[in-house]
């Protein structure tokens, strides 16, 4: 997945984050569409910012019935996007419909994205995974649970915490791709998030790619912060 920074856009809507985006002009960006900005601007946002040359994580959690999951996903594909999400819960067979949906739907091979699948969210407590969602196992049983079921659907990995990367690969494969978010600097504030760790933390619990939102897009510097984090995430200080 060649370690990317991933910048959450999670703005209102597309001047907005156009106005953001442009300090960074000339940079190769990697940037995550939620579902926020994507359920009001459609895939113009992405159509848009493909054609300047941005990578783009379509991050809106495929979670359905297995046939319905599978024509949305080919919908998605076709729009040439690099990173697609499936939440892990919907099961084996719904996981395998979105690989076959994303195959059907990818224009050439070459330009095939990724699927991976959400496990936990970083706002998930294992108290509330436990209580509020009858799960009964350790949250990081849970995930590495999730992850192979995954693996086994023939999606290239999951998201999940940094905190629960080295033994989902210990148990599933180094191979297996983390994307994780819940990634704050040590002065930031952890919002609603719950499962956090810094940038060099999470490269030395085996991320392959960091999903980064406030940290940057609230920071008072934007594009300084985003440096500050690429530089440490990928350890050149």
């Amino acid at each position: 997945m060649n370690h990317p920074l991933i910048i959450a856009m999670d703005f209102q809507d597309k001047k907005t984050a156009d106005d953001f985006l442009r300090p960074f002009s000339g940079e190769e960006l990697f940037l995550k569409v939620g579902m926020e900005l994507f359920f009001r601007e459609g895939p113009a946002v992405i159509e848009d910012w493909k054609e300047m040359g941005y990578r783009i994580f379509l991050d809106i959690k495929l979670h359905d019935i297995p046939n319905t999951v599978k024509n949305a996903a080919r919908q998605l594909a076709s729009l040439d996007v690099d990173l697609i999400t499936v939440h892990a819960s919907g099961g084996i067979k719904m996981m395998e419909s979105a690989r076959e949906g994303i195959e059907a739907g990818t224009k050439t091979s070459a330009n095939k994205p990724d699927c991976v699948a959400v496990t936990q969210l970083t706002s998930t407590t294992e108290q509330v995974m436990q209580s509020e969602l009858g799960i009964t196992s350790s949250l990081e049983d849970t995930v590495i649970h999730y992850a192979a079921n995954a693996k086994t659907a023939g999606l290239q990995g999951v998201v999940c915490s940094a905190m629960e990367a080295k033994a989902m690969k210990k148990n599933v494969g180094q191979d297996f791709a983390a994307v994780t978010p819940g990634i704050r600097l040590p002065d930031n504030p952890s919002d609603d998030q719950e499962r956090i760790v810094t940038p060099a933390k999470a490269r030395a619990m085996g991320s392959d790619g960091i999903v980064v939102g406030r940290s940057i897009t609230a920071a008072k510097y934007p594009y300084q912060s985003y440096q500050d984090i690429q530089n440490q995430w990928r350890e050149l200080t």
